[in-house]
């Protein structure tokens, strides 16, 4: 029995992770990286992201990186407001000298767009930027559980279109918790 409650204890708190972690984040404030933190500065990049409408990022490597023969994977992600997010999908970036662009077009209901890039030398060593985490975009119309609903096409009731209200991992987590009392009361 008591492999049993800790087995329910781990999926509770499986569920309560993504929230935890999203704490840190600042609603509707973009993640870019600074000047002086990696190998590439944004050339051009879609901001806001817009549900359903291309979201478009550009950057261009720093002559150093180039010189040395340093190579660019650019991933994305994009995350939707009731708490999911899709998985990571490496780009077919297009190159043009020190140029890499890539596209992605978020479906109806996102929070945000996340995106990094793989830096890959030419020793085959490789660096992450950001280091374990993501660049992000933030979609015009958007759902953060700390903060609530925002965006520039909010209107302080509802997003202009048709919004699915968030909740999905909320009510998982209170169900998990419900499930976990039931089976500590049974013991």
């Amino acid at each position: 029995m008591q492999s049993r409650n800790f087995l329910v204890l781990l999926i509770i708190t499986l569920f309560l992770i993504p929230t935890s972690l999203a704490s840190d984040i600042v609603a509707g404030e973009d993640v870019n990286p600074s000047a002086n933190d990696a190998p590439f500065s944004i050339s051009e990049r879609t901001s806001p992201s817009v549900d359903g409408a291309t979201w478009s990022l550009s950057i261009v490597m720093d002559d150093d990186a180039h010189d040395n023969g340093t190579t660019f994977e650019i991933t994305t992600q994009v995350c939707t407001n009731n708490g999911v997010c899709d998985p990571p999908v490496l780009m077919d970036a297009t190159i043009d000298g020190k140029l890499h662009s890539v596209s992605v077009t978020p479906p109806s209901d996102h929070t945000y767009v996340n995106w990094r890039v793989k830096a890959i030398y030419s020793e085959d060593n490789y660096t992450n930027y950001p280091n374990g985490d993501w660049y992000k975009t933030w979609s015009s119309c958007y759902f953060q559980q700390d903060s609530g609903w925002g965006g520039v096409d909010f209107d302080g009731k509802e997003c202009q279109g048709e919004v699915d209200t968030p909740g999905f991992g909320l009510a998982v987590g209170i169900a998990s918790i419900a499930m976990a009392t039931v089976f500590i009361r049974r013991d």
